[in-house]
């Protein structure tokens, strides 16, 4: 079974390679500003996840594409990736104290089996109460700017996060357990196809 990713997220990438099953990365080429931000959380991660999965889909009809969309929540709104520090600045300052959702959409086609199943993880994030210096610390050390929420949890701003409920990969960017799990549901074991690897 060939296997393509479509996103350029490293975390992504990172995080797909641990299931010791090859994959190659094809960067679709979608315009997310044509989903409103407005949309219901889930329904704009799934778009966005069935967007990139389809595009890439259409040139590779034999392999199964995945395309995934996480996005930061805050009481139902979207906080997407800062476009400038003091937007960063902004956003931390809002999650600040606060617990948030991450959502991450994600999207299966593999054209010349019938299947396109989508499926999304939520996971609760709660930050501590955090100190302004911290905060530009942050931004200034780890720039956020291709992270929705302006933090990314696996670096420096660890420190920001009071607890977590559910999935931390979710958070990074791809839960990957479920990820394994909807794929046994569509009768694609992994291990099945890692054993007839030359």
């Amino acid at each position: 079974m060939k296997m393509i990713l479509a996103s350029s997220s490293p975390r992504r990438q990172k995080l797909l390679k641990r299931l010791d099953y090859p994959f190659d990365i094809i960067l679709p080429n979608v315009d997310e500003s044509l989903i409103s931000p407005n949309k219901e959380p889930i329904q704009y991660c799934i778009t966005l996840a069935e967007m990139k999965a389809n595009e890439i889909s259409k040139e590779y009809p034999q392999a199964l594409v995945i395309g995934a969309d996480t996005i930061v929540v805050l009481k139902n709104q979207i906080l997407n990736k800062p476009d400038d520090s003091c937007q960063a600045e902004k956003m931390l300052s809002l999650l600040n104290g606060k617990t948030h959702q991450v959502y991450t959409g994600v999207c299966l086609n593999w054209i010349n089996n019938n299947i396109q199943h989508s499926f999304f993880e939520i996971t609760q994030v709660t930050f501590q109460e955090l100190d302004i210096q911290d905060i530009l610390y942050y931004i200034k050390t780890s720039p956020p700017y291709d992270k929705s929420g302006s933090y990314g949890i696996q670096d420096w701003s660890a420190i920001f996060v009071k607890n977590i409920m559910g999935c931390y990969d979710n958070v990074v960017g791809f839960p990957l357990s479920r990820f394994y799990l909807e794929l046994k549901k569509l009768g694609i074991n992994l291990l099945d196809s890692i054993s007839e690897l030359p």
